[in-house]
């Protein structure tokens, strides 16, 4: 048991070591040795866990997937209104942004070519699909206007996020990650929300922020 539970630690070692570079760096430009350093692991070690860099990229996605997964299965039983437990869902994967390596090396590896295949069955589909049900509720109360539908809404949602995103990195800030992702659901609120609903929401705002569960997404083994 010892032996299995050092095993794993090395191996949880050199996936947040792995993460950390391809966060810093992309996928091309990540140094094995780099990864081993911050990991503090033997080359043998590394190799009997992973086959190659490929593996490695592979292991901080299936990562970020668990986080994605447990961010949104934090919000399931909400009795929020679908906006707001989308506006939820958001705020946490900013937040993991600013303090989970793994969900921003994800973000880093979608973008290769390598891994193009990843934002159609990764990390991003798990929230989207919680998304497009939560749109498709909303629609069904009569608080999405008719000629908009959850795949325009989920669609448009997902490529602004991503924007958000890839602007904060270019300034090299992520601190105002979570009002940006914020003003995206806004301004796509303003949109396609009912008059009826954005009434409402104008006179009372947004509710407080469901408090993180016992859980959080950076506790998840990797």
């Amino acid at each position: 048991m010892a032996q299995q539970e050092r095993a794993r630690r090395t191996r949880a070692a050199i996936v947040e070591a792995a993460a950390t570079e391809f966060a810093r760096r992309g996928y091309a430009a990540a140094s094995v040795n780099a990864i081993l350093e911050g990991s503090n692991a033997t080359k043998g070690a590394m190799y009997f866990h992973f086959q190659s860099k490929e593996d490695l990229a592979r292991a901080v996605l299936v990562a970020a997937l668990e986080r994605y997964t447990a961010i949104t299965e934090k919000w399931q039983g909400s009795t929020l209104h679908p906006f707001e437990i989308i506006r939820g869902i958001i705020d946490d994967i900013a937040l993991g942004f600013q303090t989970d390596v793994i969900v921003r090396a994800e973000f880093r590896l979608i973008v290769e070519p390598e891994f193009y295949s990843e934002v159609k069955s990764g990390s991003g589909r798990a929230w989207g699909l919680a998304g497009h049900e939560l749109a498709r509720r909303a629609q069904e109360m009569g608080d999405m206007k008719r000629e908009f539908g959850p795949d325009i809404f989920t669609r448009v949602l997902s490529a602004s996020l991503a924007g958000q995103r890839f602007m904060a990195d270019l300034v090299s800030d992520s601190t105002e990650l979570r009002a940006l992702f914020q003003e995206s659901l806004e301004v796509l609120l303003y949109a396609m929300a009912t008059p009826q609903w954005l009434d409402a929401w104008q006179r009372v705002g947004w509710p407080p922020l469901e408090p993180a569960a016992s859980k959080s997404a950076s506790d998840l083994p990797v």
